[in-house]
């Protein structure tokens, strides 16, 4: 469908759905038909855009150059002139902006509800939370009503949304995505977050996204040594039974659900005691961190402005009142936490994880609001002040139909290997978020059933695919510990040999070149298809003495064959 007619039915959707307290600020529907009908001219013309006729809508404590950012707060609105880079990104290539949605306000909360522009309902269970506080872009996504929305996430307010309306949220490394021009809730602590109703969308806007920005001193690039798959053999971590302790019947019973379905794609699990890090969440609210809020915001909420929810500015507010002593012991408390994080994933790859604990009505939450927030952020709150990345997606739904979703908790930087599994949770294939690395091709040991192919497990190495070379190659047996082939280019008599290319991270590739035994070397292949490659071969001279397998036609076949 061209960009008109998605920009058209949008619209015909708002009206049918009626839910006005989605959004605080909806464009025109001419002004976004004529933005749309420039879209489909351009792709007409055959300019390249990937996100051409993507629907999208921007949480509004994310500034967009023209319309007024007001935080859910109207008497803090403002109309900015520049656009935020993670939003200019997503036009640049194709993507509609349809407008500004609520949220809990300032950023603080995870219900959905703190907002004098209406509590958003949740789109399967009206009478229930929509979650926050990134509650207007989880709706309107679950809706149908866009393809992608924008959140940010400092507490887990681009996931746990996510979770009670059964879509994907990917909170990306904090400042992989610059957060120039979103309004701070606790700057060392913030992301922007992706919602989407399929994970490949939802990696695909991440990515074009993702990128430092002169204006941001907290955005960063991807490392030299950025993991770029997950292990074909996975063991996740799960809580131990003590620290489920406060998700409702109803919500362990979906836990231990998805985790047999992690076991029926071949997955397994082990159990780990996260109380410390568990105990690190209590400090983004209940600790000297909160300072933070108060810094960004807190003077604004002194003045009481006109809107000012009264639960966000008792929180905001009451930041002033901690020691710098405090402050500085809770740094120290999440530096021992972090600590303990790395410890745990130098053993696992991820934390498999509930998004939250329940599933409150918003009557319960108007009755009960801060016990009932702080719940919901007990496995959400550690994730940025440890510094990890995190795919929400769906798990099982609970038996009486309600959403329930899990995390996949990573390292920072290790995005991609929380999609890779989210993936295969899913039974989807991974979408790219990582496009970085150099392509490697193994055709002996490395391969895929072989001695040394843990050597690529262990890099986090992305398998591409089978490939072949050209047929400028001959393939020798040489003398060596575990069995391994020699290849050479020829100038005649060669022939394509099979093989298979990984994508490995720069520092990974550095390493594998710096441990390689003599004869082997690594340089470049051509492939059939004309591209050259990294790859494994061999000097002439180590080849003189060795046998001439080429006419096996591949490693494998070599090892297989009756000699």
């Amino acid at each position: 469908m061209p960009a008109t007619g998605r920009v058209a039915a949008a619209y015909r959707a708002i009206d049918a759905l009626d839910r006005p307290e989605i959004w605080i600020s909806l464009r025109g529907e001419a002004d976004a038909l004529a933005e749309a009908a420039e879209i489909d001219a351009r792709v007409g013309h055959g300019e390249k855009l990937p996100l051409a006729g993507i629907l999208l809508a921007v949480k509004d404590n994310i500034d967009i150059a023209g319309t007024p950012t007001t935080c859910a707060c109207p008497g803090f609105a403002r109309t900015p002139d520049h656009t935020a880079p993670a939003v200019a990104r997503l036009v640049e290539q194709g993507a509609i902006v349809l407008g500004k949605t609520n949220l809990d306000q300032f950023a603080t909360g995870l219900v959905g509800t703190r907002s004098p522009y209406g509590a958003v309902r949740n789109s399967r269970f009206p009478d229930r939370v929509s979650g926050g506080s990134s509650s207007g872009s989880a709706v309107a996504v679950a809706l149908g009503i866009v393809d992608a929305a924008l959140g940010t996430d400092t507490a887990g307010s681009g996931r746990v949304p996510a979770a009670l309306n059964g879509i994907v949220g990917i909170k990306p490394t904090l400042g992989l995505i610059p957060t120039t021009g979103v309004v701070p809730a606790c700057p060392d602590y913030d992301a922007v977050t992706v919602f989407a109703r399929d994970l490949a969308l939802a990696t695909k806007v991440a990515n074009t996204m993702v990128g430092p920005d002169l204006a941001d001193p907290r955005s960063r690039p991807w490392p030299a040594d950025t993991p770029l798959g997950a292990p074909s053999s996975t063991v996740l971590a799960v809580p131990a039974d003590d620290n489920l302790k406060s998700l409702t019947p109803a919500y362990r019973a979906a836990f231990d659900a998805t985790v047999d379905r992690w076991r029926a794609v071949g997955g397994e699990i082990a159990t780990v005691d996260i109380t410390e890090l568990l105990d690190a969440a209590t400090l983004l609210y209940d600790g000297a961190i909160v300072a933070q809020r108060y810094a960004a915001v807190g003077e604004i909420l002194s003045g009481n402005p006109e809107g000012a929810d009264p639960v966000v500015s008792a929180i905001i507010t009451g930041g002033a009142r901690p020691a710098a002593h405090s402050y500085v012991a809770d740094l120290d408390h999440l530096t021992r936490a972090a600590a303990t994080a790395r410890r745990l994933f130098t053993e696992y790859p991820a934390l498999l994880l509930p998004t939250t604990t329940e599933h409150p009505t918003i009557a319960a939450v108007e009755a009960e609001p801060i016990a009932i927030n702080s719940r919901m952020g007990t496995f959400t709150n550690f994730c940025n002040l440890l510094d990890l990345a995190a795919v929400a997606v769906p798990g099982a739904d609970t038996a009486d139909g309600d959403p329930f979703g899990v995390m996949f908790v990573t390292p920072a930087f290790a995005d991609q290997v929380g999609i890779d599994l989210a993936a295969r949770l899913l039974g989807e294939p991974s979408p790219l978020l990582t496009d970085t690395g150099t392509d490697l091709l193994v055709v002996g040991a490395h391969l895929r059933g072989l001695p040394l192919h843990h050597q690529l497990e262990q890099a986090r190495a992305r398998f591409v695919g089978e490939v072949y070379t050209s047929a400028a190659y001959r393939m020798v047996a040489l003398p060596a510990t575990p069995p391994k082939p020699g290849m050479l280019r020829v100038g005649s008599g060669g022939r394509s040999l099979p093989g298979e290319l990984y994508r490995l991270s720069p520092a990974a590739l550095g390493t594998f070149l710096s441990n390689l035994p003599s004869p082997m070397t690594l340089g470049k292949v051509e492939l059939d298809s004309g591209e050259w490659v990294t790859g494994f071969a061999c000097d002439f001279e180590s080849s003189r003495d060795a046998t001439d397998i080429t006419e096996y036609r591949g490693w494998k076949n070599y090892l297989n064959a009756d000699r």
